[in-house]
């Protein structure tokens, strides 16, 4: 797998939030009151949600530029709660203005970054580096537009991206387990170390499966030893700090 670059991960941020942009466009005030594809949390719920990941992404960078670190959330992980459940009734319009302003904020926080010396700033979340908050914005926004079920599912997600799911996801692997991952036409990879399980199919649903999404085109197999398994078991996602958790119904997030 190849690594991505300051410049490819800007281009894919901008991408994906025009994406969530475009899909928030077509929503009626009945359309985000619908169930989203996270189980207990309707679109608006989903909405609220990106609107503050944005938001609390850019606090990360402007506190970064100077030399500072704060909190993912203000208020921390009861504070998110709170705001996404404030916000979760709004209507369309107010749910779209808040999305665009998020987005803006922190595309201008990226935008504005002028070298590697920006990029390896520390920053708060998960105790890591600007570039490690741009990841995370990147899984955000493309893992919840799926979520909002509106025609941009796993399937068309990247091969950049299914594969930058691989890296991260792997702490998602029990112990002992070795998952070999079978993307169709392309070369496989393995996680973990341990008894070996292939997982086969489209890159897409492998990556879908491996976030605790519904895999979109029923491509997924599972073997051991020649013979047909269940998909195993994975972990939670990988906690580096409280917001990294799950949604109120446990169904993984997409930090």
């Amino acid at each position: 797998m190849t690594e991505i670059t300051t410049s490819e991960l800007l281009a894919e941020l901008h991408k994906a939030a025009d994406a969530v942009a475009s899909t928030a466009a077509k929503f009626t005030d009945e359309d985000v009151k619908a169930p989203s594809g996270l189980p207990g949390w309707t679109r608006g719920h989903v909405l609220a949600h990106l609107a503050g990941i944005s938001n609390a992404m850019a606090r990360q960078l402007e506190f970064a530029a100077r030399g500072a670190t704060v909190e993912l959330y203000d208020g921390g992980q009861d504070g998110r709660t709170k705001a996404i459940e404030m916000s979760a009734g709004h209507n369309a319009d107010a749910h779209r203005a808040d999305l665009q302003a998020g987005l803006d904020r922190a595309l201008t926080a990226f935008d504005s970054l002028e070298g590697d010396a920006d990029w390896q700033a520390s920053i708060a979340y998960r105790g890591g580096v600007v570039f490690d908050g741009g990841l995370a914005l990147w899984r955000e926004l493309v893992i919840h537009t799926a979520d909002l079920g509106a025609g941009l599912g796993p399937e068309t997600w990247s091969r950049k991206f299914c594969e930058h799911l691989f890296d991260f996801l792997a702490a998602r692997v029990p112990a002992g387990e070795k998952l070999v991952l079978q993307p169709l036409g392309l070369p496989p990879v393995t996680l973990g170390l341990g008894r070996s399980t292939v997982i086969s199919g489209m890159i897409t649903d492998i990556a879908a499966w491996l976030a605790g999404r519904e895999p979109s085109l029923g491509s997924l197999r599972a073997t051991a030893a020649a013979d047909g398994v269940d998909l195993p078991d994975l972990l939670p996602w990988p906690a580096g700090t409280p917001a990294a958790g799950a949604t109120p119904s446990g169904t993984p997030a997409a930090r």
